[in-house]
């Protein structure tokens, strides 16, 4: 097995049926929540920088020459938009100084809003699958987990200002 392919599939991840992508998804939470207990905020960006740069050109050399640009067992991209989805989380925890555990509801509403954008494809997500290309691979799990990322503040900010009053 190729070191391509063991970062595309995120170490045989992606061959976990069905619905691979949400395994993906699911397997980074607990290497996210390990980045974090290391390194803290800045080792899970270092994390998201290494799995979009390495995952963008590993799938292009895995997809080279093949028809299909995306193939559901390539999830490498789904781990790094859940990492973006889940940073707010890793910076909330840290600036606070509290344990992930106490942040539950930001990183469940991580995965879940970061797997309803990847699924959806809302506007610039669905523009960045169609490129048909490696990057856009990589870039519309990226968008989606900026888009989560921004849902998970949101949700922060209405939980923390509104609703603790």
């Amino acid at each position: 097995m190729s070191v391509t392919h063991l970062i595309v599939t995120f170490f045989c991840v992606g061959h976990l049926r069905p619905a691979p992508g949400t395994w993906g998804s699911a397997a980074a939470i607990p290497v996210a929540w390990a980045l974090h207990v290391i390194g803290g905020p800045w080792l899970l960006l270092a994390g998201i920088v290494l799995a979009f740069a390495s995952g963008w050109w590993a799938t292009h050399l895995e997809t080279k020459g093949k028809q299909d640009h995306d193939p559901s067992e390539i999830v490498i991209d789904e781990v790094a938009g859940q990492w973006l989805a889940f940073l707010p989380v890793s910076i909330g925890a840290a600036h606070v100084g509290a344990s992930l555990t106490a942040l539950y509801p930001g990183w469940i509403a991580a995965f879940v809003l970061f797997r309803l954008f990847d699924i959806w494809k809302p506007g610039p997500v669905g523009w960045a699958d169609r490129r048909g290309d490696s990057l856009g691979v990589m870039l519309d799990d990226m968008i989606a987990g900026l888009f989560a990322a921004l849902g998970v503040m949101a949700l922060a900010a209405l939980s923390h200002g509104v609703l603790m009053r």
